[in-house]
């Protein structure tokens, strides 16, 4: 049975936590994009409409700040959770009609204001037809999500920093032990790999050819085995003995899906046997980007534990984890809100510092790829919500409790991350910060992702 989406019971008890919460985030925000203070205060005065006058028509050609935008995009959604739907449309007027011009007009606040405010009117059509679950919002063609992954990995440090770190900490835990077998999970177009094989031939023994195998897995078995020959034609010309073995990890109601979601039904059957390991072979284990696909909702994580046991029988030298620092898994809307508008802004703001405003790449991952995130993360509910971003904190506590040990990232891995900055993404905002023995990518005072290694 399905159950209402408006409760009350827990969020009524918690009031003003959360509204200290909401002032506490948006100084945040406001503090890293240097909203003036005067900005703030006609936000606030813009919401004062919503609060002492339910009946007043809002104005949707009031002048409003592109920044305040973000103040008033979070004055509705707590309209949306006081169930105050008339009221919340037209504050929600108001920031749509202020960014409605076409994205190369808009600043960055404005932009990622647009995306939000789309997804809170999906949100608000999905409850003003009393639909008590939200379906997930539709799902952008495959093929402008692979466009969209290629153009992250280029304009943006965030996957190649991902990368880039797990390998390195693959290269120092298997210290030329040979032969090398790669578990990947969530393979997509293997970027992360060329870069690990051109390291392994330059460090081989010359009488020796280096061995590699990766098993890669995946929801689409096309493009892994694209993936495959484009690796495979890569090693050889380093000379590489290398393997590629593409695994298909999909529940069959989502074939054709185009997700990248795994569900619990792929990670039941893991076992040593599914891997093919080989005797003498050195394994380690690649889960960029890949836990919080395994997390439910109201806090389950049974799934990432048997995950983990599974894993920890193979008895692998490392196990590479690299994961957003964001917290988008709380079964209250608010919360989970507020948290996606902090880190977001955060987001869109490293874009415009970097990317001219009518760079197609750009705009490819503002509309699609992050747009895709923020309709699921604040339109959609329950078991229809994928994008379930955890901080490092809760990663530490899965892993420890799962009788893994923390793998100190090397200095040499934090001046590695350093030079790819310096050299690709010059921008005094970037952040680089070694926590509790694991490399943070953050943006002015909001860390971003987080990589770590364990045994």
């Amino acid at each position: 049975m399905l159950t209402s989406f408006n409760t009350s019971t827990h969020e009524e008890e918690d009031e003003q936590e959360t509204h200290a919460n909401q002032r506490t985030r948006l100084d945040v925000v406001c503090r890293n994009r240097n909203i003036d203070s005067r900005h703030a205060a006609a936000a606030a005065a813009a919401f004062v409409i919503s609060q002492s006058d339910r009946n007043t028509q809002v104005d949707v050609n009031v002048d409003v700040d592109e920044d305040t935008s973000l103040r008033l995009l979070l004055n509705c959604a707590n309209l949306i959770h006081q169930s105050d739907f008339t009221a919340a449309r037209r504050l929600l007027s108001v920031v749509s009609t202020n960014t409605s011009a076409q994205p190369p007009e808009l600043s960055g606040a404005d932009r990622v204001a647009q995306q939000f405010a789309s997804a809170l009117s999906i949100r608000l059509n999905h409850l003003s037809l009393s639909f008590s679950l939200q379906p997930p919002p539709s799902q952008p063609n495959p093929d402008d999500l692979q466009s969209c992954y290629l153009s992250l990995n280029k304009i943006t440090p965030f996957l190649r920093f991902c990368h880039l770190t797990a390998n390195q900490a693959i290269l120092e835990a298997v210290d030329r032990r040979q032969p090398l077998h790669i578990l990947d999970f969530d393979t997509m177009h293997g970027v992360q790999w060329p870069p690990l094989m051109h390291a392994i031939a330059e460090r081989a023994d010359p009488n020796q050819p280096p061995s590699l195998r990766i098993t890669g897995t995946g929801t689409d078995l096309d493009i892994l085995r694209r993936t495959g020959e484009r690796l495979k034609t890569f090693a050889d010309t380093l000379g590489l003995r290398f393997q590629f073995h593409p695994l298909l990890l999909i529940p069959p109601n989502r074939i054709g899906t185009g997700s990248s979601t795994l569900s619990a039904s792929c990670t039941q059957n893991i076992s040593p046997s599914t891997f093919q390991l080989h005797p003498g072979e050195t394994l380690a284990v690649n889960c960029v980007l890949f836990l919080h696909t395994l997390l439910k909702d109201n806090g389950d994580d049974d799934e990432v534990r048997s995950f983990l046991q599974a894993i920890k029988t193979m008895n692998p030298a490392v196990v590479t984890i690299a994961e957003r620092e964001a917290s988008h898994n709380s079964s209250r809307f608010l919360q989970r809100f507020m948290e996606a508008l902090e880190h977001y802004a955060a987001i869109f703001d490293t874009l415009e510092a970097t990317l001219p405003p009518n760079n197609y790449e750009r705009l490819l991952l503002e509309n699609i790829w992050f747009g895709r995130e923020i309709a699921d993360i604040v339109a959609g509910e329950g078991r229809c919500r994928q994008e379930r971003h955890e901080r490092f904190d809760r990663w530490e506590h899965l892993m420890k409790t799962s009788d893994f040990t923390s793998v100190p990232s090397s200095p040499f891995a934090l001046s590695q991350a350093k030079l790819l900055l310096r050299l690709h993404y010059p921008s005094e905002g970037y952040q680089l910060q070694m926590i509790k023995d694991s490399l943070f990518l953050g943006w002015k005072t909001n860390p971003l992702f987080s990589v770590s290694s364990w045994h």
